[in-house]
């Protein structure tokens, strides 16, 4: 009798345990969104470079809305990346790095990361800036695809020196990057 008893105990242990299981990984993926574009659309005029210098840069270098979720639970920091990889005829722009994001941060507003931010450490970008940078393609180009690529590491905030480049960056989360999720906008040249 007494060790009936056990056994009813142990199964519905058991079963409560099974009936949280689902709770567990109903988090889902971990991933990157924006409420300023929808993934492989047509990113907005306003969200593309400003440099005067050059006739390409038509927009208002206003940042896009970024916001993630289902970190793993190791995350102790995040990096993100914007890349062209159509930019300099295939050669790729990097138009923003930024890491040191600690892990209690899940996104960034519209237009905050289009200037320094007590979010994250700025690294450089390809033509030099810390900050976010829009796209600015020739005419006459096809639709270039713009990767928001978001990293988690279980480095320390403050764990790397400012101003990397993209590859500087890279190599110092060798080992250290624990997921990834991405989203893609598309832009022409008007």
């Amino acid at each position: 009798m007494r060790s009936g008893a056990h056994l009813r105990r142990g199964c519905a242990m058991l079963s409560g345990l099974l009936c949280m299981a689902p709770a567990a990984f109903a988090a889902g993926p971990f991933t990157l969104v924006s409420s300023s574009f929808k993934d492989g659309t047509m990113l907005p005029l306003r969200y593309t470079g400003d440099l005067k210098s050059n006739p390409n840069c038509l927009g208002e270098n206003v940042s896009p809305a970024l916001h993630w979720t289902n970190a793993p639970p190791e995350t102790k920091s995040f990096a993100i990346l914007l890349v062209d990889p159509e930019g300099r005829n295939g050669l790729g722009v990097v138009h923003w790095v930024a890491y040191d994001i600690p892990a209690s941060v899940s996104g960034f507003a519209e237009g905050e990361v289009s200037k320094d931010s007590h979010k994250y450490v700025g690294g450089k970008s390809t033509v030099g800036r810390s900050t976010y940078f829009g796209p600015c393609p020739p005419p006459n180009t096809s639709p270039h695809h713009y990767t928001f690529t978001l990293i988690a590491t279980d480095l320390e905030p403050s764990a790397l020196p400012a101003g990397l480049t993209r590859d500087e960056l890279i190599a110092k989360l060798e080992g250290h990057a624990k997921a990834s999720a991405s989203i893609v906008a598309l832009y022409k040249h008007p």
